[in-house]
């Protein structure tokens, strides 16, 4: 599911400053929730995707990526649906999915050090109140154990399966919880001792 997104490139994508790139996504988030023109919210999508092939990404890593999210932005698009109507549904799925290509173009050609150098930046003027060091710490740790956790998921997952447990619910959560627990306990010792 979630591997390391950075993809090296020489692609004026990848040579755009992080804080250009982060800046244009907040600011087309907020201009794409205003936007009510399906047509418009369209080719939005097509841009964002054509973004994400600049950054140079392969389509069976692409895939591995965005599976899981084209499920739930068809339940999303079928909920709307029932609830509203097919354009409202249809503007819904293409305004997230225009997001979704957005944040994956930023990714794939932004590394995670730049990224996070911006929002410790960002968040200096309010260094009264946080401590932007210890937020980007957080934000890091964050990026850095979804992959490890998803490959703990994996791991128990087909040893269950081994095991005929499967498809039980608690036999994947309880071991895959009690190894997230502890691989937390050793980063934050690890942490208290450097600090």
């Amino acid at each position: 599911m979630m591997a390391p997104l950075y993809v090296p490139g020489r692609s004026w994508l990848h040579r755009l400053p992080a804080a250009l790139k982060l800046a244009a996504l907040v600011s087309a988030g907020i201009v794409l929730f205003a936007w009510q023109s399906l047509p418009g919210m369209g080719a939005a999508c097509l841009v964002a995707w054509l973004l994400v092939a600049i950054t140079g990404v392969r389509a069976g890593a692409l895939w591995r990526q965005v599976r899981g999210m084209v499920w739930i932005l068809l339940a999303v698009g079928l909920f709307t649906f029932w609830m509203a109507d097919a354009r409202q549904a249809l503007l819904v799925v293409a305004r997230a999915g225009t997001l979704i290509g957005l944040a994956l173009a930023v990714t794939l050609s932004t590394p995670v050090p730049a990224m996070l150098a911006v929002i410790e930046r960002v968040l200096q003027p309010l260094s009264r109140w946080i401590d932007p060091a210890r937020v980007t710490l957080a934000l890091a740790l964050c990026l850095r154990f979804i992959p490890e956790i998803w490959r703990n998921y994996e791991e128990i997952r087909e040893a269950q399966a081994a095991r005929g447990l499967g498809h039980h619910p608690l036999a994947l959560l309880v071991p895959l919880i009690v190894r997230t627990l502890k691989r937390a306990e050793e980063v934050a010792q690890a942490i208290d001792a450097r600090s």
